[in-house]
């Protein structure tokens, strides 16, 4: 286990530490007219980022507070401020995966604001351009945040997986408590064919026995001759009641039981038993939580004539022998299920910020997208908006990305 948990450790440390982050602004590759690729971003008197093409520069801002979230412009010509109407601006955005949006500008007090929102995550390529006095001038960068890229072999490595996001289904299910029993058609009582004198017994409570296994033997009252008493079943002896020098006769002898199948038996409350039907799914889990076995319900039943309370079974498989009988159990009833449009695992969703995001992949990329949640059933959960059909998302070891991406900072500095 020490073993087990040193590898995995090792795994997260060398993800983190191997990929490469690319959500700090100062860690972005600049490409501006005038710039040196390396060189640190200059800032604008607004706190924005300064782009220069010889004497004419504009600051580029996000302004958020207090109102949806809109690009800023301030123009300046030889230290000057330059008056809005008099500069035509358009921002190209790419964002993740491609997807290209066009922001136009117009005139408000001394600067230029966007004609839409922009929308989170403010992750994206950028292309400025700014027409003044009969010149063009153009800048492109990369902004990002909650990004990050990761070597795809590292990744295998790490157990990050990818899948489609599509479709799915949200089940409505019933909560039941039980305990884990033997399956009645899985246990055999042993008789002796002949009454007589026990002469010696090999077998004792507790112990493995096959089928045909010599369980006793009995010198036969009419016939003084032995014979052997033998398992009918493979199993384990659950009860014994022969000793050497009693006398057998028709009452049982050994009980023999095979725990290879089990069974839950499951209380019902009443309210709930009119919404149960034999052949529903069911999700059966020890009281720790290490075991878990999926089945189908196959009875339903008063517990007696004189008990109002009902009971339902569901077989378990117990090749594994982990499923001992007086285990206590909680156990699932899937009663409904609907299809959603959209659906992610709970396990893919991480916290980001203050959103709730899935992390998009394109190649070694990932990126952190705020979603919008709809219903869950303790397993999927909805998604309403953030995200499209097709789009590819991660699935298993979510949180190492997220890890990944915070390890420098997740920067939301516009």
């Amino acid at each position: 286990m020490k073993t087990l948990k040193l590898v995995s450790l090792s795994i997260l440390l060398a993800l983190l530490g191997c990929s490469k982050s690319d959500d700090s602004p100062h860690a972005e590759d600049e490409h501006a007219h005038g710039r040196d690729d390396h060189q640190e971003e200059a800032k604008g008197p607004h706190g924005g980022r300064l782009l220069e093409d010889g004497y004419f520069a504009v600051e580029v801002t996000i302004f958020e507070r207090g109102s949806p979230p809109e690009f800023r412009l301030f123009a300046v010509d030889h230290g000057k401020p330059v008056n809005p109407s008099a500069v035509t601006f358009a921002i190209e955005l790419t964002r993740f995966g491609g997807n290209v949006e066009q922001i136009h500008f117009t005139p408000k007090g001394d600067y230029s604001v966007s004609d839409a929102i922009i929308e989170e995550p403010h992750s994206f390529d950028v292309r400025v351009r700014a027409q003044h006095e009969g010149k063009t001038h153009e800048w492109t960068y990369k902004s990002y945040e909650g990004r990050t890229t990761i070597v795809a072999a590292m990744a295998k490595e790490a157990g990050v997986t990818v899948e489609t996001l599509g479709t799915n289904k949200l089940k409505e299910f019933i909560a039941l408590h039980g305990v884990v029993e033997p399956d009645p058609a899985s246990v055999r009582t042993v008789t002796a064919r002949y009454p007589g004198v026990i002469q010696s017994v090999s077998r004792q409570v507790g112990e493995s026995v096959k089928i045909g296994d010599a369980l006793a033997t009995i010198e036969s009252n009419e016939s003084l001759q032995k014979y052997a008493v033998l398992a009918p079943i493979t199993g384990v002896v659950t009860m014994r009641r022969a000793n050497v020098g009693e006398t057998a006769g028709s009452e049982p002898l050994f009980e023999i039981a095979d725990y290879s199948a089990v069974r839950a038996e499951l209380n019902v409350f009443p309210r709930d038993f009119g919404r149960l039907k034999k052949g529903q799914e069911i999700v059966v889990r020890s009281a720790d939580g290490k075991l878990t076995a999926t089945g189908k319900l196959n009875y339903l039943a008063a517990a007696g004539e004189k008990n109002q309370s009902l009971v339902a079974h569901v077989s378990i498989d117990n090749k594994s022998g982990q499923w001992t009988p007086g285990l206590f159990v909680s156990a699932d009833v899937v009663v409904s299920e609907r299809q959603v449009p959209l659906a992610v695992p709970l396990s893919a969703v991480q916290k980001f910020r203050d959103w709730d995001v899935v992390f998009l992949n394109d190649g070694e990329s990932y990126q952190a997208m705020p979603i919008e949640l709809g219903d869950n059933d303790g397993v999927t959960v909805e998604v309403k908006g953030g995200v499209t059909a097709g789009d590819r998302y991660v699935v298993g070891n979510s949180y190492l990305v997220k890890a990944d991406i915070e390890k420098a900072g997740a920067s939301h500095d516009h």
